[in-house]
């Protein structure tokens, strides 16, 4: 286990717990407790927990684990996924992407295709992204074969998306042919929602611009409930999700919404 994956599961169950000590923590993760002292004290430099004597308690200003931290979870169900969304787009559409960990696997699929990557500087890109997310802004701004169109408004510290009234000016005045949305939570009967409300805003306009709508999701997020709605389950075309959760992908496509399991 790396310092980041510790530093995931130290967020996490602190999330979950509400308190560490250091000794259970070591134990826990089958490190020295000297090490896990050494995380905890980074992670209360970051302002993500408060130091305690001998453990940490939660910082509650922190509403979600940070963007660094969550990529390490369930990577390999979220990069199946993000392959299995990038196979929707086709040369010269223009797509959407809000931020999050599974819609940074879907950013890296698109510039990695290979039908997409023959473009040469100067020819017209083999497809054109619009996000408000600054990781995939600066990861995709390097390729050659990506345009890349940024939102501008207000960064949040976690998620590393755009927010606001320069967001929303700028999304009202475009159109995308298809939108990949990252969601907090997906269920069959209230929708897609944000625990953030200023997220859920500008994604909202994200899912209204687009000509195809697609959810990308991990299980765990399925009938999960999240401060703010996003939109509603009719405006949801395709969720694309892993396979470990059947039946409550079923319940998807029995509300007529097409379902695809990476």
């Amino acid at each position: 286990m790396n310092r980041y994956e510790r530093h995931s599961e130290l967020l996490r169950l602190l999330t979950e717990r509400r308190q560490l000590d250091v000794e259970g923590a070591a134990a826990e993760l089958h490190v020295s407790a000297a090490t896990i002292r050494r995380d905890l004290d980074q992670l209360a430099e970051q302002r993500l927990l408060v130091r305690t004597r001998g453990g940490a308690m939660p910082n509650d200003v922190a509403y979600d684990l940070p963007l660094r931290y969550k990529s390490v979870r369930d990577s390999a169900e979220k990069s199946r996924i993000g392959q299995a969304a990038a196979a929707l787009v086709e040369r010269g559409m223009v797509v959407g992407l809000n931020g999050g960990t599974t819609t940074t696997e879907v950013a890296r699929a698109l510039a990695t295709r290979s039908d997409f990557a023959d473009s040469e500087p100067g020819d017209e890109p083999a497809v054109t992204i619009v996000t408000n997310a600054l990781n995939i802004a600066n990861e995709l701004a390097v390729r050659p074969n990506v345009k890349v169109v940024t939102t501008g408004g207000v960064a949040m510290p976690l998620s590393y998306e755009l927010v606001g009234p320069l967001a929303g000016h700028i999304l009202r005045e475009i159109s995308l042919d298809i939108t990949f949305l990252g969601v907090n939570a997906v269920d069959a009967d209230r929708g897609a929602s944000a625990r953030n409300e200023h997220e859920a805003n500008i994604n909202a306009l994200l899912a209204e611009q687009a000509g195809r709508l697609v959810v990308v999701a991990d299980s765990t997020k399925l009938g999960a409930k999240a401060f703010a709605r996003i939109c509603a389950p009719a405006a949801i075309d395709t969720l694309v999700t892993d396979a470990r959760e059947p039946e409550k992908a079923k319940e998807f496509e029995d509300r007529g919404i097409t379902v695809i399991q990476a």
